[in-house]
């Protein structure tokens, strides 16, 4: 791996992921009652949203690790 990949992965999953909790955070906020009205079914189709995203991002990450690492080709 080039350094300058291993630095701009670093630069961007620092800035994306702190995005991504802030974000976390302010979808928390809304658990407020006293601001705001939901059911269990509207928390069931946002947490189910955040963890079906969350799961997807996970094998992409899973997918990549395998296929880059075992790949070999030979002439003979």
């Amino acid at each position: 791996m080039r350094k300058q990949d291993r630095e701009k992965f670093v630069r961007l999953a620092n800035k994306r992921v702190n995005t991504a909790l802030k974000a976390l955070q302010l979808i928390g906020n809304l658990s407020n009652r006293s601001n705001y009205e939901y059911t269990e079914d509207d928390v069931s189709k946002v947490l189910k949203a955040l963890q079906d995203e969350l799961n997807s991002c996970r094998r992409r990450f899973e997918t990549a690790s395998r296929t880059r690492g075992n790949a070999q080709f030979s002439l003979d």
